[in-house]
């Protein structure tokens, strides 16, 4: 269906593709036969960009390198279960995966949260804790010195103790929901495995959406740099700037990558050529000398690399957003006017600015869910916590994404939240969506999930 959208928008005018670029080793890229030599040349210098990008930046470190192969693989065994299984029943447990395949831990590949040994490892509870304490004694004293009433007791203690220890699972917020699906969830195991496929080609694409501004950034600065100074003929440069220009376009009421990561950059390299960076930069109060400030360092080029190879687009913006970038490039936030029913521009405060980027950027503007108890209510039903930041959940795709985990749970499935500024739990039963304001003792606000420490 995106494919369709795409290849219309395509043939109506609408809109023209021109890069398709996959991170694998070789880089594979296309190019389309009907687009022009300026947009080929445009192209090709633009995937140099990615590739560079892709095999240098440690948030691409944990991706396969033969991902082309492994996808390949992974189409022969979900087309192995169709002809076994049927298209219908396949496609239609494909699209609940489909649906819910952001519900990972985007810093899963460089943090270890918990020992792989005690990967909710349900062995019986250690013997330990079934036995009761018996001091050893004659026979005739033995009643007197290992009393029944305290043996009793202490029998009770550890059968409550063991129901707390079955029923605590998992034993801290799991953010990456779907392993908690592929582990507990009462699949069969074809299911198992296509929602495995599914969460790994999850994290291969994560990146991406970890570092959109930067890696289009880079590729944007490259293909300029490449085209304008090695690969343009004089009669090209009208259509590359043309064609450059639209890519860099910025649209009303959203931030543009290509644009931001460009000047970004560009904004990076000028400030480390002329050594406006620093403690003595940020102290200077004079104007003037800091307008004209240049200790031609010619450090630029360098520092760029550097950021290329470390950064996400958080990290990136965090670090290297300035106010002065900001006034020069007219950045605004805005917000949503309920009298008047329209968008306006809610500030041009620098703290304002960065703050309402970085949080569109964060998890990439997608709610942090988290698996609280996989045994709610003692009847196998699952809760899970949204960390609210601020911002309420779209109740409609709340309620489509607890349908699908239900199917894929098979018992009730819960989420607690926010609604209209009250804690509320949504339920869903595989039949009807519920929804009830809760006490504040289960306010996801009063709740601050450890794995994002």
């Amino acid at each position: 269906m995106s494919y369709e959208e795409l290849k219309k928008g395509y043939e109506y005018g609408l809109s023209k593709i021109y890069e398709m670029v996959i991170n694998n080793d070789p880089c594979y890229a296309y190019l389309m036969r009907c687009n022009h030599t300026v947009d080929q040349k445009l192209v090709m210098a633009h995937v140099y960009g990615h590739c560079d990008f892709f095999k240098n930046n440690a948030y691409f470190s944990h991706t396969s390198r033969k991902m082309m192969d492994e996808m390949a693989n992974h189409g022969v065994r979900v087309r192995r279960y169709v002809e076994k299984y049927g298209e219908t029943e396949v496609e239609t447990f494909l699209d609940r995966c489909m649906s819910v395949d952001d519900l990972i831990d985007l810093h899963l590949p460089g943090i270890k949260r918990r020992e792989d040994a005690s990967r909710y490892d349900f062995k019986e509870v250690v013997e330990e804790i079934d036995k009761l304490t018996r001091f050893e004694s004659k026979e005739y004293m033995d009643e007197y010195i290992n009393p029944r009433e305290a043996l009793k007791a202490e029998e009770e203690a550890n059968r409550k103790k063991q129901e707390a220890i079955e029923r605590s699972f998992p034993e801290r917020p799991e953010k990456d929901v779907l392993l908690f699906l592929i582990e507990f969830a009462p699949l069969k195991p074809w299911q198992r495995d296509v929602l495995s496929i599914v969460r790994d080609e999850a994290y291969y694409f994560a990146p991406q959406g970890q570092t959109k501004v930067i890696n289009e950034g880079w590729a944007s600065y490259w293909h300029s740099t490449i085209m304008t100074e090695r690969a343009l003929e004089p009669w090209e440069c009208i259509d590359y700037a043309d064609h450059h220009s639209g890519t860099m376009a910025m649209s009303q009421g959203r931030v543009n990558p290509y644009k931001l990561g460009i000047e970004l950059l560009r904004d990076i390299e000028r400030r480390w050529n002329t050594g406006q960076f620093g403690k003595e930069w940020e102290e200077c109060d004079d104007h003037k000398k800091k307008r004209d400030w240049n200790l031609n360092l010619g450090l630029g080029r360098k520092k760029i690399f550097e950021v290329r190879k470390i950064h996400n687009d958080v990290t990136f913006i965090d670090t290297f957003l300035t106010p002065e970038f900001c006034k020069e490039h007219k950045l605004f936030s805005f917000a949503h006017n309920e009298a008047q029913d329209n968008y306006v521009i809610e500030s041009r405060e620098f703290q304002k600015v960065k703050q309402r980027l970085l949080f569109s950027l964060t998890n990439y503007g997608r709610p942090f869910i988290y698996v609280v108890d996989g045994n709610y209510k003692n009847r196998g039903e699952m809760l899970l916590r949204h960390e609210y930041n601020g911002i309420e959940l779209r109740m409609d795709r709340a309620v489509d994404t607890l349908a699908n985990l239900q199917a894929l749970w098979s018992r009730p499935v819960h989420l607690q939240t926010i609604v209209d500024g009250k804690p509320t739990l949504i339920s869903h039963d595989g039949t009807n969506p519920t929804q009830k304001t809760l006490g504040e003792a289960d306010d996801p606000r009063k709740h601050t999930s450890p794995t994002i420490k």
